[in-house]
């Protein structure tokens, strides 16, 4: 079977590799002159199945007002004449329940957890190098309150039997010697020893490469216009350098998805949520982290990339605009300097943006749509690389019509209301 996937991103790649190894001929459709270019390029190289949990948590409303007042918020609302972003932010705060959020973290660790799996299998069947370390992830806390508010994220790893370590800041400084200097402002910390990094853009484009030998076609610099569609079926894709005809199309283009499925009354719930990262090149390794920390209090992510340092986070809600604001930057640069004064050169940091997709209550929207041959592989916000591998085999399992390795129940689009997403589509599916 001949399968397009839309997007060469993390997301679009690994797809695109999995369709391969099941035998389908695979053609990937990019605007970008290459793979990941996009929100895939300069992202926090996390790898955290651990924390995988959705923004949308018990006490976020309250926290949201609190950091409009401060300098370095780890979010930004830019009001807009956009019905679409106040309906997603409402919908955002509907999943703000100690329920739902407890639901809606358990579908994620199911997928991040079944992915963690498969990148494993995948490096040790190719041997692919992209900067990859595999000495967990540490979450630090600045106050007591912080501490507390842990123990609900504690009881879910409980649960999803992930490995953890509750550790004071002598401990926190053992895991990660760098923070030494910042001693005074750590209360403590949260440790997932199984947690990996590595460098989302060098995975993805070796990736491609083998993807390529597999015979995947990749056409790079080609604007996507439409998806054409006959009866019940994509019939062909149509880009400014042609028309491509396939059985199968899978959408992976993260925050564009939504615009090329509404003409087919698809409305899926996937805002572009704008992310910041500098990466800094090392001066003194024995002050620059080991892995990756995160601060909690400002939600911004410090992570080792062989001899650079990558500084990622924060939450702008501005649409598609993609402008560099200093005041980001500054924020990214306290961070890193408070906790890791004097590891990097601040002075040559690479300034980026990229639009994260999100999906009101965090999980990913995977799998088939009313219209019987399109597939969806989005939605999979700050967790894409997290999320990648297992995505991209769940996808070609379901194309192929395969039985997937794990349950997709409450992972596609069928969660959702019908008056959001459109007509619902045929897949019915009970949560365990």
């Amino acid at each position: 079977m001949k399968v397009i996937v839309l997007g060469s991103g993390v997301i679009g790649v690994t797809n695109a590799y999995y369709l391969a190894k099941a035998g389908h001929e695979v053609v990937v459709i990019d605007r970008q002159e290459g793979a990941a270019l996009e929100t895939s390029f300069a992202n926090a190289g996390e790898v955290s199945p651990g924390y995988s949990a959705p923004w949308a948590a018990p006490g976020i409303p309250l926290k949201a007002i609190k950091w409009m007042f401060e300098r370095h918020s780890p979010l930004i609302i830019r009001p807009k004449l956009d019905l679409f972003q106040w309906q997603w932010m409402l919908s955002m705060l509907r999943n703000c329940t100690a329920e739902r959020y407890d639901l809606n973290k358990g579908r994620m660790l199911r997928l991040a957890n079944y992915s963690h799996t498969v990148l494993q299998e995948l490096r040790a069947e190719t041997g692919i190098a992209y900067d990859q370390r595999t000495q967990g992830t540490l979450q630090v806390f600045r106050t007591a309150q912080q501490i507390d508010h842990a123990a609900e994220d504690i009881e879910i790893l409980k649960r999803f039997d992930v490995p953890f370590e509750v550790l004071d800041r002598k401990a926190c400084i053992a895991a990660e010697p760098g923070l030494a200097a910042a001693g005074d402002k750590i209360a403590g910390g949260l440790r997932l020893p199984d947690d990996e990094t590595g460098d989302c853009f060098k995975f993805t484009t070796a990736l491609a490469e083998r993807a390529r030998d597999l015979g995947v076609a990749f056409h790079y610099g080609t604007a996507i216009e439409r998806l054409v569609r006959y009866g019940d079926r994509i019939v062909g894709v149509d880009t400014d350098k042609g028309h491509f005809r396939g059985d199968a199309v899978v959408m992976a283009l993260g925050s564009y998805s939504r615009r090329l499925l509404r003409p087919l009354g698809i409305k899926i719930p996937v805002y572009p949520v704008k992310g910041y990262s500098i990466t800094v090149p090392i001066v003194n390794a024995d002050k620059a982290p080991v892995s990756t920390v995160m601060d909690e209090t400002h939600k911004v992510a410090i992570t080792r990339l062989g001899e650079r340092i990558r500084v990622a986070g924060m939450a702008e809600l501005a649409g598609f605009d993609l402008s560099l604001r200093p005041a980001r930057q500054e924020t990214v640069e306290f961070v890193v300097s408070d906790l890791f004064p004097g590891a990097g050169d601040i002075g040559r940091a690479e300034f980026w943006c990229g639009l994260r997709p999100m999906t009101p209550d965090g999980t990913p929207i995977l799998g088939p749509t009313a219209i019987n041959n399109l597939f969806l592989n989005t939605g999979h916000g700050t967790l894409g690389w997290t999320m990648a591998c297992g995505s991209g085999r769940l996808l070609a399992d379901l194309v192929s019509a395969r039985q997937p390795e794990i349950d997709v129940a409450g992972l596609t689009i069928d969660r959702y209301r019908p008056e959001m997403v459109g007509t619902r589509p045929k897949l019915k599916l009970r949560e365990a």
